[in-house]
């Protein structure tokens, strides 16, 4: 059985490392083009969120400002243009959202009650997954499009 998981691997394994990344930056590329020209055109399910969380900003302007931002993140991910200051933007982007849990608690959590998340708190929870995300595709920045991955002793699997 070793000998077969070990040959799957000698395939599987460099087809990853050589995939995962790309694979990883035109996920998140495809992600924020679609949600910002969602905002764009004025179709977003968040609108009212953002406008209610932002609520010192007029959501008129601000919300379609926001798409703007993220399509151009979008297009720097597909392009692997500026892709620091597009991921430092990201960062940003994504660490904004976690402002509707302080903001309004009562719009992201069931009851008061913080392990209990409303649809609304999930969305905004699942913003941890963009954003490690593009901690991995930030790693990648130099190397090869083939990204070795060094092994380390002991964490083999």
């Amino acid at each position: 059985m070793r000998t077969v998981i070990a040959r799957i691997d000698a395939v599987l394994i460099p087809f990853l490392r050589r995939w995962g990344v790309p694979t990883l930056r035109i996920s998140l590329a495809v992600v924020f083009i679609w949600f910002g020209a969602l905002k764009i055109l004025g179709v977003s399910p968040v609108i009212d969120l953002v406008a209610s969380t932002v609520y010192w900003v007029d959501p008129d302007w601000f919300v379609p400002a926001l798409g703007v931002v993220e399509v151009l993140v979008g297009v720097g991910l597909v392009a692997r243009m500026g892709l620091r200051l597009v991921l430092l933007v990201l960062a940003g982007q994504t660490l904004g959202t976690f402002l509707v849990f302080v903001l309004l608690p009562e719009v992201t959590f069931q009851d008061g009650n913080p392990l209990k998340l409303t649809m609304e708190g999930e969305f905004v929870l699942k913003n941890l997954v963009p954003l490690a995300a593009a901690m991995v595709v930030g790693a990648s920045i130099g190397a090869p499009e083939e990204l070795v991955v060094e092994e380390r002793p002991g964490l083999a699997g």
